[in-house]
């Protein structure tokens, strides 16, 4: 039998297989937060295709960390019912459910939280022209706990664990980086002072879902643009989450404002496939934890190498399970061949559609549900 396909466990979790749908933004929640039939059709559909792992992404912790009007909500205990009937869905075909817990931060718009986006430093992004607002010390205390509420809150819905989501420019990855992040207290003004939060807000998450339940979170290993967060620090990160109880971190990198960054387009070769590869195999020689990849692999080959020569030990999957959310079982059934995937990124391009392959479902509003 291929690696891909033995089980492994992350933590107390036991996963049937080593392959993960990372976590990617729905755009199904309705207006309050709240998930519908087609959230759960899609994980549905994606559990019977045979994949280990399923994190739900992304889910605000607060009303105002929405990065568009239908980002999925577990902000308050309204949106509990929605999302256990997700979980029913996926665990009726035997794979596994983690809740990806997310802050925008100042990736959002007054357009969509009504008022001017928060974040660590008054930073402007580039990438909408707009300048956030610095977060007061209690406004920091506030986030650390709303995170703590969410993950109890996934829980209570049945999750079989959280992930934090501290990556992709969102508001733990801008207290991470040095770009996003300019205090000059004790929040920031030095690597250690800027994983302060990370730190803070995971020793809260335990402390709400008690030591056994697991805990993953999703790093950026680089932020693609200079200035950014580097490897060595994303390291230490890593490393101090370890000793303090994380059961598994997937490794990923961008922003918005990146040239290049978290979806990468053209990857029509083997040597193109696993772009956050060299920053997997850096941060395998710092923790013993269990790694997810994640990140432009497309063949079981490249899959397999990567599992059998120790540089992480989960691959995660997103753009390719969009188009197959049947090609776990392919490949398990004896299939060789890559992904149809042709990494165009249009699934991505219209944030007020359902996720949704444009190639074979091109302009439908409601993509394939």
């Amino acid at each position: 039998m291929s690696v891909l396909f033995e089980p492994r466990k992350m933590g107390r979790l036991k996963i049937p297989n080593r392959l993960v749908r990372s976590a990617t933004a729905e755009r199904m929640a309705r207006p309050d937060g709240t998930c519908g039939p087609q959230m759960e059709k899609l994980y549905s559909d994606l559990a019977q295709g045979g994949v280990g792992l399923i994190i739900v992404g992304h889910a605000c912790v607060r009303e105002d960390g929405r990065n568009r009007l239908s980002m999925t909500g577990i902000y308050n205990d309204d949106h509990i019912p929605g999302l256990m009937k997700v979980v029913e869905a996926i665990h009726k075909y035997g794979a596994k459910a983690v809740s990806q817990i997310n802050h925008a931060g100042r990736q959002t718009t007054p357009a969509v939280i009504g008022k001017t986006p928060m974040a660590p430093s008054a930073v402007t992004n580039k990438a909408t022209g707009l300048t956030p607002r610095e977060m007061t010390l209690a406004e920091i205390e506030d986030m650390i706990n709303a995170f703590g509420h969410a993950a109890h809150r996934a829980k209570a819905a049945g999750f079989d664990g959280v992930q934090i989501h501290s990556a992709h420019g969102y508001l733990i990855s801008e207290f991470n980086s040095p770009y996003t992040n300019t205090r000059q207290d004790e929040w920031g003004g030095t690597a250690e002072k800027r994983m302060r939060f990370i730190t803070e807000v995971y020793k809260e998450v335990r402390r709400q879902v008690g030591d056994s339940y697991p805990v993953l979170v999703k790093l950026n290993a680089d932020d693609c643009l200079e200035g950014g967060i580097t490897v060595e620090e994303v390291s230490e990160i890593a490393v101090r989450l370890e000793r303090l109880g994380i059961d598994a971190i997937e490794i990923s990198g961008g922003m918005a404002e990146s040239k290049v960054g978290t979806i990468r387009a053209g990857i029509d070769s083997r040597e193109k496939e696993a772009y956050f590869l060299p920053y997997a195999k850096r941060l395998k020689k710092a923790v013993s934890v269990p790694l997810l990849l994640v990140g432009g692999i497309r063949s079981p080959e490249a899959a397999e190498e990567i599992l059998d020569r120790g540089w992480a030990d989960f691959i995660s999957l997103c753009r390719p399970l969009i188009r197959e959310p049947n090609l776990p079982s392919e490949w398990k059934n004896g299939r060789t061949e890559k992904a149809a995937c042709i990494s165009c990124g249009k699934c991505s391009k219209y944030p007020d559609r359902f996720i949704n392959c444009e190639v074979i479902h091109p302009g439908h509003p409601e993509g394939s549900f």
